[in-house]
């Protein structure tokens, strides 16, 4: 059996402990986690030169002696290796920020909601493991697929596995990873007053350096849209902080959507991906109208707009990647938007994971023996009907 990953916490708040201790009896008595406490960043140092198998560290930002973000620029002093999540403020952009240039993995708000905490435990746990993988095996990468795999490890690891849900709405996304491993990404996000935030993307070039692209891209566009609220006022965020400091000259192609589960309406802007497509309860759909924008990372102070519709009973939003109009078979024939509407034509979705295993299943078909040569992702909503 795996020994218990163990996670530093620091925070000045004496309640803080018993809490965090009540919250995870569970994870705590399975063996999964154990906790060692600090009320500062000097105390946190100690603890982590006394100690070295610690795995992560979650710290607040606020405290007496040495606050979070000086010790943020100490733990890679310590071991490189370990996994820091920030908890901030809500929207405090301006320390998100800090903390993800000095190396924050993730970012929690106040006040903690532990279901979240947990995610983003076992997400950060997660791409930890597969980071040390990667570098115990680092050694024997002597071609381009292991850097490949290096890099899908990477691209998977940050994925949601779990979605939200409502009486009034299903969502479910989902990726097959190429061979040749690009930067596609997905992201919901649960908003503020019950809204829930939709992401895809799809990073330019390939392998490890597409990967930690996606990564950055991925930080910054979730802090963004915690802070603001507008789709066209978060893409253009994301764009400005991801020009300021893109020496590698990579983009991103993004759709960012708000939607509002009570009224149905759904608020998106589009920095130059594909056009999602709204499928209505017989089968028929069409493709949501482009908002102007270009993939980001290009040019600085681009204006994203965004465009609202209102969703109606039964019908389901369907977001997808290159990878799947792309999609070649034998002749080199394209794949196409046509196909994928054909897909619910035949068959109207009354459920998302429905439809996008669908999607999955006839691009495969079309696809044949043919080498899959990029990610195919998919993210879908519905709108109950009832």
């Amino acid at each position: 059996m795996e020994p218990p990953y163990k996670i530093l916490v620091v925070d000045d708040e004496p309640d803080l402990e018993p809490l965090m201790l009540q919250r995870m009896r569970r994870h705590i008595r399975a063996g999964r986690y154990t906790f060692v406490f600090a009320h500062n960043g000097v105390e946190a140092l100690e603890r982590l030169n006394q100690q070295d198998d610690i795995d992560m560290v979650l710290s607040d930002i606020n405290m007496p002696r040495m606050d979070g973000l000086t010790l943020l620029e100490q733990i890679p002093k310590v071991d490189p290796n370990i996994r820091s999540v920030i908890v901030s403020a809500y929207g405090d952009m301006k320390n998100i920020r800090t903390a993800m240039n000095r190396g924050a993995f993730d970012f929690v708000t106040k006040p903690l909601d532990f279901a979240d905490l947990q995610i983003t435990i076992d997400r950060t746990l997660s791409h930890m493991t597969e980071w040390r993988e990667a570098l115990s095996s680092r050694d024997k990468l002597v071609a381009l697929q292991n850097e490949l795999n290096v890099a899908s490890q990477i691209q998977q690891s940050i994925l949601p596995t779990q979605f939200p849900q409502g009486a009034e709405f299903n969502v479910y996304a989902s990726m097959e990873p190429a061979r040749n491993v690009g930067g596609d990404f997905f992201d919901v996000l649960a908003l503020e007053d019950g809204l829930i935030g939709l992401a895809i993307a799809d990073v330019s070039d390939k392998g490890v350096p597409a990967a930690l692209f996606m990564m950055s891209s991925r930080t910054l566009l979730k802090g963004s849209a915690i802070g603001m609220g507008e789709p066209g006022d978060v893409l253009g965020e994301v764009n400005q902080l991801l020009h300021e400091d893109n020496d590698t000259g990579m983009f991103v192609t993004i759709l960012y959507a708000v939607y509002n589960p009570f009224s149905g309406e759904f608020a998106y802007a589009n920095g130059g991906h594909n056009s999602p497509l709204i499928v209505h309860p017989d089968g028929s759909s069409s493709l949501l109208p482009l908002t102007g924008g270009i993939a980001l990372g290009v040019a600085p102070d681009m204006p994203y707009q965004q465009q609202t519709l209102s969703l109606a009973p039964g019908d389901l939003v369907f977001l997808y990647t290159d990878g799947v109009t792309e999609a070649m078979n034998e002749e080199e024939e394209e794949y196409g938007v046509e196909r994928l509407q054909e897909v619910f034509s035949a068959n109207p979705p009354k459920d998302p994971h429905e439809a996008i295993e669908a999607v999955f299943d006839s691009v495969n078909d079309f696809a044949g023996d043919t080498p899959q040569s990029d990610d195919i992702t998919c993210l879908a909503l519905h709108r109950s009907e009832s």
